[in-house]
């Protein structure tokens, strides 16, 4: 089975689902080259081998090679959802004191959110922003405009890890998207996350408004629900 690479970001951490058989030649290739493209602006990835059926020695040497780019990059790369015969394979070539393995996503991602720990630099502010839409490019737009302003703002494209972020870190605000604001028809958990967190919906008109005037809509409410004008 031919390796399958599916990523996803999910605040500041891109998790990697990878899926077949890491082995030499083009599975190998392609696995480098995917970490390589990641890195150019990010620095915390989490490879998920739940789905690895099989790893040689090249494949192994190429997550090795990863990680040694990463942290070469300032960043860092955690393992999670190891199966037992790559967990042998790690003991066997004693690489399980260089590899940093969870047992979930959940806990992978929470773990770059410690304190000290090796990640991108968040803004200098202390204003903190959770951007939740279905569309990666108006995420992109999001990320570049806020932090521009100075906000510290990381984004997700499904609930259910936007959940995951609220549970690992701390935000002041919650931008959402069309179909992603929080309502009885949502899954409790994210009802109860968004509960005390201020929330602007994102209307469907953003992604197709004339870029400029969306963002400084946008930047201008945020700025108001930040500093409400008192009487």
């Amino acid at each position: 089975m031919p390796l399958l690479l599916d990523s996803r970001e999910v605040g500041r951490v891109t998790i990697v689902r990878c899926s077949g058989r890491i082995v030499a030649g083009s599975e190998s290739e392609s696995l480098r080259a995917h970490v390589a493209w990641l890195l150019r602006d990010r620095r915390s990835i989490v490879l998920d081998l739940g789905e690895v059926g099989f790893i040689d020695s090249s494949g192994l040497g190429t997550i090795v090679r990863a990680l040694t780019s990463a942290r070469q990059a300032q960043g860092d790369l955690k393992l999670c959802n190891v199966p037992e015969f790559v967990r042998k394979v790690l003991e066997v070539s004693r690489l399980t004191a260089v590899f940093d393995t969870h047992e979930s996503e959940e806990k992978a991602v929470a773990a770059f959110y410690r304190p000290g720990v090796r990640a991108e630099a968040p803004a200098a502010t202390g204003r903190s922003v959770l951007c939740l839409d279905a569309h990666a490019d108006v995420l992109a737009y999001l990320r570049a405009l806020l932090r521009q302003a100075g906000y510290d703002v990381q984004t997700s494209s499904r609930v259910s890890d936007a959940v995951l972020l609220m549970r690992v870190t701390h935000f002041d605000l919650l931008l959402a998207g069309p179909d992603m604001m929080p309502s009885a028809e949502r899954p409790q958990p994210f009802q109860n996350a968004c509960a005390s967190l201020p929330v602007i919906e994102l209307g469907s008109e953003f992604s197709t408004r004339d870029a400029g005037e969306a963002g400084a809509a946008l930047l201008g409410a945020i700025e108001a629900r930040f500093n409400p004008k008192t009487a």
